[in-house]
């Protein structure tokens, strides 16, 4: 009898294009982008617009995003941040003038000015074959005629850290009758929809200048925000130069900072030195080694990533094999570390998008508000929900990540590329806030280490510390959580699922493209 494993979901396989997205809807419009003449650029950015409507509490125009792009699957990974800045107002003294502690949640002082739709605009006009309103064309029928809200969707609309009622708007808006929609409701966003037509007339000048960026920096200055027209008009992403690491011949390619990606790469140094193949994928020792890499990882990540226009972050010494002969020097596989700093890393919705298209370019994408419907501040006229971005800073003005005027944040969304021999293999990226290091680690690991297709990779039980325990899905193995146990970690089981993802493999010599999505959310790859 022949002995089949059958996954939780069959990995999807193709020759021409591969979508895969959170959401249904955003892979349907990506592909539908891509059969209309579209290439892998216009259809991110299709499906993001798309995702900005019908997963409202996890991106938006209000949002920020990071691209890591492969024109031809060929050459040099080109990394976009589309992060936004700081008011220039704003500065660590005001703060502390005022009485804050810390930079708050939500409100208006946790919001950076976005930089989404400026990054999908000079993306679209740099690397894409159709315009903006093409490109806005489905999210804008969505926003205006209804979507159906789908079941991760409504899990998380429910956030209980977001207090929509807090906000006149954005209760109107997103709690119809004065509670949030249910899975299989239908949703209409009309102020959004009006939004995104003026973008797709005017570009960039439609949300930066005019009408739309009055309402928002009216709303914001209304709360007591420090926002002005001309830090919206000022905003601007820009090409940046990824930074990256070997992992067992392979090339891992991240966003540097103000990104979090550079997290991973450390991670993935310090394994590098185990022999993580000889271990079983499941068990306490392979887990536990996952654990404490992350653990050193994140301490450096908390006190040294920041915005390298206003700080110098020592990227190369970062990445040197020295520094990751230290950290692992401080490993020991039957105990874990007691002398490391408490991690309290915050979760988010966010979306993740990847497409490679006949041509083999290779797009990573990854857009987001943060947390569960940002700051939970909304343009009353746009519709606009503004990200909590602001959030992140610091108000220690000798840490790196202190808030100033025109400065990035701290970010933790974070596309991936993995490359080889001078092509893209695999754009791919995983969700969840702080945990996304840990994912794209756990992602990487088990296919390069343990032989597992993208999907298969996506579908395994995960683990995450944070608030000193570890987070162990209610599928990882008794014997693995009684083994984490014994070596002194604490373990529980999160109330929620860690992240999701997607990835699409590209097999150059067989010609064919393999697209995953994780079953932790709605979405789906779907190539042709």
């Amino acid at each position: 009898m022949r002995d089949f494993q059958f996954p939780g979901r069959s990995p999807v396989r193709a020759t021409e294009a591969m979508a895969a997205t959170s959401h249904p809807l955003s892979t349907l419009a990506a592909i539908d982008m891509l059969r209309s003449g579209g290439n892998a650029m216009d259809a991110a950015v299709c499906a993001a617009a798309v995702q900005a409507v019908v997963e409202p509490q996890s991106t938006g125009i209000g949002g920020d995003c990071f691209v890591l792009y492969c024109p031809r699957g060929q050459g040099e990974v080109l990394a976009f941040n589309g992060s936004g800045r700081a008011p220039q107002a704003a500065a660590v003294d005001w703060y502390l003038d005022e009485g804050f502690s810390e930079l708050p949640k939500q409100g208006p002082h946790a919001v950076t000015v976005p930089g989404a739709v400026d990054a999908w605009c000079r993306l679209l006009e740099d690397h894409g074959r159709k315009g903006v309103a093409d490109a806005l064309a489905p999210a804008i029928r969505y926003a205006e005629n209804g979507y159906v809200v789908h079941d991760r969707v409504a899990f998380d609309w429910q956030d209980p850290e977001t207090d929509l009622s807090a906000d006149e708007v954005a209760a109107r808006i997103f709690l119809p009758g004065g509670k949030p929609p249910k899975a299989g409701d239908v949703h209409r966003q009309p102020e959004l929809a009006e939004t995104l037509r003026i973008i797709a007339g005017k570009g960039r000048a439609g949300f930066y200048e005019g009408a739309v960026a009055e309402d928002i920096v009216g709303r914001l200055r209304e709360l007591g925000g420090l926002h002005t027209l001309d830090d919206f008009a000022a905003t601007k992403g820009d090409y940046k130069t990824a930074v990256s690491t070997s992992y067992r011949g392979y090339d891992i390619h991240q966003m540097p900072p103000n990104n979090q990606g550079l997290t991973a790469l450390l991670m993935l140094n310090v394994l590098s030195g185990f022999d993580l193949a000889a271990l079983d994928p499941s068990s306490a020792e392979r887990l536990h080694l996952e654990i404490e890499a992350g653990r050193l990882a994140y301490r450096d990540r908390d006190n040294l990533i920041a915005d390298q226009d206003h700080v110098e972050v020592p990227v190369k010494e970062l990445l040197s094999s020295a520094y990751a002969d230290r950290l692992r020097a401080a490993i020991d596989p039957e105990r874990a570390m007691t002398d490391l700093p408490r991690l309290d890393l915050p979760g988010s919705d966010t979306v993740y998008i990847t497409v490679v298209d006949r041509d083999l370019n290779a797009v990573s994408f990854i857009n987001s508000t943060y947390y569960s419907f940002g700051s939970g501040v909304v343009g009353p006229k746009s519709g606009v929900v503004l990200q909590n971005r602001g959030s992140s800073f610091r108000l220690d003005a000798k840490h790196p990540n202190a808030i100033a005027p025109g400065k990035r944040p701290m970010h933790t969304i974070m596309p991936g590329m993995m490359t080889k021999n001078g092509r893209a293999l695999m754009p791919f990226g995983v969700m969840g806030g702080g945990y996304q290091p840990f994912g794209h680690v756990h992602l990487l690991t088990n296919m390069i280490d343990f032989g597992m297709d993208p999907q298969q990779a996506l579908d395994t039980a995960r683990v995450f510390y944070n608030h000193d325990v570890v987070e162990a899905e209610r599928s990882v193995r008794p014997d693995a959580i009684d083994g984490l146990r014994r070596r002194g970690h604490r373990v529980v089981e999160p109330d929620h699922p860690l992240g999701g993802g997607q990835a699409v493999l590209i097999d150059w010599e067989k010609g064919t493209l393999t697209g995953a999505s994780d079953p932790r959310k709605d979405g789906l790859a779907l190539g042709y």
